[in-house]
């Protein structure tokens, strides 16, 4: 989704988020049970713009907890004071920034809210060829507030790759943790976001493998990554599968219908070898787990770092009732610790996209993604005490 920045963002089934909230195409290959036939889709991408980020210290990992970007590309939004305390009141584990607010990261003291913070991607180059940028970055905006802030992760770049600005990716992430080195700031994982557009072959999910464009920059970013012991975090958007194919693609399939107990959909589910996918959510993270283990990265933690449906603005499927049913049925999905198939008792860190309805995004769906109106009423109910840990 777009955020205002250069940052990007979401994507759908098994796409990404998108710049400007749109768009970049990309075949995903989605399972969809229809006379025993699958069916490969078209996908849309979904990018969102990213403010720069701050670096903290970083917490523990807390699997399957759910977090919820706070995206700002508005004129009306509650102050930040207020906002946080929105996260504090839902029992919002985690929130994700686009930029390095320093007002944000203020009223973050002490509340031990986890926080990821991304580097604009506009500064992607100058921290990859500069290390007393990176230093000088660090020290305004993550040393001050060491200690009092906890700080998860460090992105440096949102779905960047593949695209000219990758092959920076790599070496700002190593110069932004030589930089927490000699600020003495530890334990805050450095990595960055990407969307499902860097596979190239994606379904059926075992099969999945990264882009020609893509693997010469995602192969040694994975290793280094796993080496490290840091997550790779990825934007992950069945709703733009299903608004491209709603033909095709199973509504209930799209909404994580076949998770929920409570849901009335019926959802025929799709196999993939030994494996059987009830969801697009899972099948799509699953098909990232194949190709991070093709680069030879085994084990490599996968983080959702956006994922969402829109509640109006006009596209297929964007409405109310489905949104509310797809945010919370992803909050019970990943609290519930079950894993995907592939990866089965390994919950998964998500983070929603986004807390508010952004009013200067582009028109259409992008500005109806959030959770929240900005007089701070919610746009459905949301259930995130069944994410709490």
């Amino acid at each position: 989704m777009y955020h205002g920045g250069p940052g990007m963002s979401p994507a759908a089934a098994g796409g990404r988020g998108g710049t400007a909230r749109k768009v970049a195409p990309w075949i995903l290959a989605c399972g969809f049970l229809l006379c025993s036939s699958v069916l490969f889709l078209v996908i849309r991408k979904y990018v969102r713009s990213s403010p720069r980020s701050h670096p903290g210290e970083s917490s523990q990992r807390a699997e399957g907890a759910i977090g919820v970007n706070y995206g700002m590309i508005a004129n009306n939004l509650p102050t930040p004071d207020k906002v946080i305390a929105m996260y504090k009141a839902n029992k919002i584990s985690y929130v994700r920034l686009f930029h390095p607010d320093t007002t944000v990261l203020t009223a973050l003291r002490g509340t031990g809210i986890g926080v990821v913070l991304g580097t604009l991607n506009e500064d992607l180059a100058h921290l990859a060829s500069d290390e007393s940028f990176a230093a000088s970055w660090v020290a305004s905006y993550v040393k001050p507030f060491a200690g009092a802030v906890t700080f998860r992760y460090i992105t440096a770049g949102n779905e960047v790759i593949p695209g000219d600005l990758g092959t920076h990716v790599l070496p700002a992430i190593r110069n932004i943790e030589t930089a927490l080195k000699a600020a003495g700031v530890t334990g805050v994982p450095v990595t960055t976001a990407v969307a499902t557009s860097v596979l190239g072959v994606s379904y059926p999910p075992s099969q999945a493998a990264f882009s020609e464009a893509s693997a010469p920059v995602m192969a040694p970013l994975v290793a280094y990554l796993s080496a490290k012991k840091a997550p790779l975090l990825v934007n992950v958007y069945p709703y733009f599968a299903y608004a491209a194919e709603p033909e095709t693609v199973q509504l209930g399939y799209a909404l994580l219908a076949g998770s929920s107990a409570t849901s009335k959909i019926k959802v025929a589910a799709v196999a993939d070898g030994g494996l059987v996918y009830t969801n697009m959510f899972d099948a799509i993270l699953d098909a990232a787990h194949a190709a991070v283990e093709k680069a030879g990265a085994q084990g490599l933690e996968l983080v959702v770092s956006e994922t969402g449906w829109p509640s109006g603005g006009g596209g297929t499927g964007a409405t109310v009732e489905n949104a509310a049913a797809y945010n919370n049925n992803v909050i019970r999905h990943a609290a519930s610790g079950a894993g995907t198939p592939r990866r089965p008792g390994k919950a998964v860190e998500t983070y929603l996209f986004a807390m508010f309805n952004e009013n200067q995004k582009p028109e259409g769906t992008e500005q109806h993604f959030g959770l929240f109106q900005p007089d701070m009423s919610a746009v459905y109910p949301v259930d995130f005490a069944a994410g709490a840990y």
